[in-house]
């Protein structure tokens, strides 16, 4: 299998279905006789013209499914391959469609999940597409027999909301599964509306809005109850630009109405950047009063509707093609915008569809970089959604899912900047309400760049996404935070972006550094006397002068980044501002007169918006245990070698190291680290971070083999024999394991 591993990075592997013409799957024909046919005959031609004698060909079933999953799903579909065989072709006979195989068949068949496709001829090849790393563990998954790290993939930032480690409470788009099981309990009302419609009336009688739930039956004008209605304006009724008063009545009644929800909409605590309707007759319609609409206008919308709820759940030729006509005639309908259509399409299938809205419309123009007509036809809308879908894979997109789309325009469009509260990171969100706001750009004008947990998972981080983000959520809490760990574990690297993350965007006027050293003092610190023009002046010292400018923003976050915290006198250092610093103390009522005072009357308090983020190597044996005053205040996040797939990916994508090479250099580095924790005059705290091994962004190695010798001799070697300073030959043949045979 390693040979057939290795034959596969340098050529294609291809995904095909089987089934022919629409019949039932023909996987045991194919096998029984030694070929594949492509069902199409007037597509994937070229692609089949393309496969070479000696290509890999992988048998796969694409479909979605909800129930006995090995993970927690949510009650969201899950995108699923079936793989059935494996094989190799051994003919192709030149026509586009057939060609010889010599299968093997998978006894019983592999599940795979996430990452796929439902084409009938899907090409994937190592290092190549939106998801490199993606695609080499599916060609291993199928050929090699390796399990899926379900794992990894469920917390990558695309599916991570749906189906990553997110602690209760925390999810930020919860209200996602109410409007999809809103949307599939309405199918059923597509051919017999009027038990709706009554129940809509029901529903919002005595609300104050009966001007609103009516229609116009003759030319005069004169109005009657609601007699029909579309599914986009009956999610449109808790979907207005009004109360949670008025929207929350009308959400639970509809959802008596259709039947138990498995999710329940949540109105008030945390709106999640929902576009909303107009409240106005008839911008909050679908369709014109009976009067003036045409006889099938609202069947369209209908047709639209579950047309679209069919391509979500099947992704195939047969239903885009279907959604696009359907789109195209649901724009023909009066009173119906792409605005309004679009929004309707993401309120059913948050997941699945973007709203164009005029706030996301700007996001996607100035932030993503993608030019949108400014009328799409269905067969460019469902292009433009492709295109997001596969910038949300990229980790250095700023959004991965159309939820997190349409918040951020939000956030961009009203100024939202990112809080964090005792109850989580809130990003500030909020309804989208209108078309008045425009996106301002979110780089320059001195508000910096919109930075969160995802770009710093993009620039190299190799932790996991739930550390990060109970490292900002213990910032948020108590104010101030340490990061410990063995040399070489990136603390000082990760403290900047932790504050930058904790702010929402990357504006360095808010993040000020020092550095502790020996002969650092209260005096350098916070306030001392300092010689100038012959005299010896009172002068605030940096850490006085940030909580003076916080005071002074409180809209904004300061946070103070200490590096090497414990190599000064940290209690010497910080004097009275380390009772200050508790976090329950952080308001003017426990200002306290310092050391130092300008007047008998001054008093000084730190307040809520200053942050402190300490780094804090434990291998030092120079440095003195922290003081336990200082371990009270402080909340601690240790940090440690960490290697694995994330820093596989970013060394091959980044430093273009082949994956072999990368294999034997964390088995190198794993084995030290074990050799350095179980000898007892070491320990854990003397383990090698995988800094040492690690190249910035960009940073191509011509030679592997050079590089890493080089950082052996260089920059693990010296460091080794400084641990074993009493034995240099157990330092020097831990140095010389790294190279053996490299």
């Amino acid at each position: 299998m390693e040979n057939d591993s290795a034959a596969t990075e340098k050529r294609p592997v291809w995904f095909v279905g089987a089934a022919i013409g629409g019949h039932d799957d023909q996987t045991d024909r194919f096998l029984r006789d030694g070929i594949w046919v492509n069902g199409h005959t007037d597509k994937f031609i070229d692609d089949v013209k393309s496969i070479a004698v000696g290509d890999k060909i992988v048998i796969k079933a694409f479909y979605n499914k909800k129930h006995d999953l090995p993970f927690d799903n949510r009650g969201h579909s899950v995108s699923t391959m079936r793989i059935r065989a494996v094989g190799e072709v051994t003919e192709n006979v030149g026509d586009g469609r057939h060609l010889r195989v010599g299968w093997e068949e998978l006894d019983p068949p592999r599940e795979w999940y996430f990452y796929t496709n439902p084409k009938t001829v899907w090409k994937v090849q190592y290092g190549s597409g939106a998801q490199p790393h993606a695609a080499a563990a599916l060609i291993r998954f199928a050929l090699s027999g390796e399990d899926q790290d379900i794992e990894e993939f469920r917390n990558l930032p695309f599916w991570r909301e749906r189906f990553g480690d997110i602690e209760d409470g925390f999810q930020r788009f919860g209200w996602t599964g109410f409007y999809s099981e809103i949307a599939d309990k309405l199918v059923r009302y597509r051919n017999n509306r009027q038990p709706l419609v009554s129940g809509i009336r029901d529903i919002t009688s005595g609300l104050g809005v009966e001007s609103r739930i009516c229609d116009t039956y003759d030319e005069n004008g004169t109005q009657g109850p609601l007699r029909d209605i579309c599914p986009f304006t009956t999610v449109g009724l808790y979907n207005w630009s009004v109360s949670d008063d008025l929207r929350k009545p009308i959400a639970d009644g509809l959802s008596a109405l259709l039947g138990p929800q498995r999710s329940t909409p949540i109105f008030g605590s945390h709106p999640d950047g929902i576009p909303l309707l107009d409240f106005s007759y008839p911008r909050s319609w679908y369709f014109e009063t009976e009067a003036k609409r045409k006889p099938d206008d609202i069947d369209k919308l209908w047709r639209v509707f579950c047309d679209s709820i069919d391509y979500a759940k099947l992704d195939d030729d047969s239903s885009r093609e279907a959604m696009e006509r359907s789109y195209d005639n649901a724009l023909l309908v009066k009173n119906v915008s792409e605005r309004k259509l679009t929004m309707g399409l993401y309120w059913m299938r948050p997941w699945s569809f973007p709203s164009l809205d005029e706030k996301t419309r700007k996001y996607i123009h100035h932030v993503l970089g993608e030019s949108i007509p400014a009328k799409l036809t269905g067969t460019e809308y469902l292009v433009l959604r492709d295109r997001l879908l596969d910038r949300f894979h990229d980790e250095e997109c700023p959004v991965h899912s159309f939820p997190e789309l349409s918040l951020a325009a939000f956030r961009v469009a009203s100024g939202s900047k990112t809080t964090v509260t005792d109850s989580g990171v809130d990003a500030g969100y909020g309804p989208v309400t209108g078309d008045e706001a425009s996106v301002a750009s979110v780089k320059g004008t001195g508000h910096g760049t919109v930075y969160s947990i995802d770009d710093i998972l993009a620039e190299g981080c190799f932790f996991p996404r739930a550390k990060l983000e109970v490292a900002v959520r213990r910032l948020g809490q108590r104010k101030s935070l340490i990061l410990q760990g063995p040399p070489g574990t990136g603390k000082t690297w990760l403290a900047k972006r932790l504050a930058y993350a904790l702010i929402g965007r990357k504006e360095d006027r808010l993040v000020k550094r020092f550095q502790f050293h020996p002969n650092l003092s209260y005096e350098d610190f916070v306030r001392g006397y300092r010689p100038e023009t012959g005299l010896l002046n009172l002068v605030d010292g940096p850490f006085l002068k940030v909580i003076r400018a916080a005071q002074n923003d409180p809209d904004n976050e300061y946070v103070v980044v200490i590096e090497e915290i414990n190599r000064g006198n940290p209690a010497q250092i910080f004097g009275e501002m380390l009772t200050l610093l508790e976090f329950d103390k952080r308001n003017k009522d426990e200002a306290m007169a310092l050391a130092i005072p300008k007047d008998d009357k001054e008093r000084v308090y730190i307040p809520p918006n200053v942050y402190v983020i300490g780094t804090m190597n434990v291998a030092d044996r120079s440095l003195a245990l922290v003081d336990l005053a200082l371990r009270r205040r402080f909340t601690f996040v240790d940090l440690e070698p960490t290697f694995g797939d994330s820093w596989r990916r970013w060394m091959n994508e980044q430093g273009g190291v082949e994956d072999r090479q990368l294999r034997k250099i964390e088995q190198r580095m794993t084995a030290l680290n074990e050799a350095i924790a179980s000898d007892q005059s070491l320990g854990d705290q003397f383990r090698v971070g995988h800094s040492y091994v690690t190249t910035p962004r960009g940073a191509r190695i011509d030679d592997a083999v050079s590089w890493f010798r080089e950082v052996v001799d260089t920059e693990i070697a010296p460091l080794l024999r400084e641990y074993w300073f009493d034995d240099t030959k157990t330092a020097d043949d831990q140095a010389r394991r790294l190279l053996e045979d490299f």
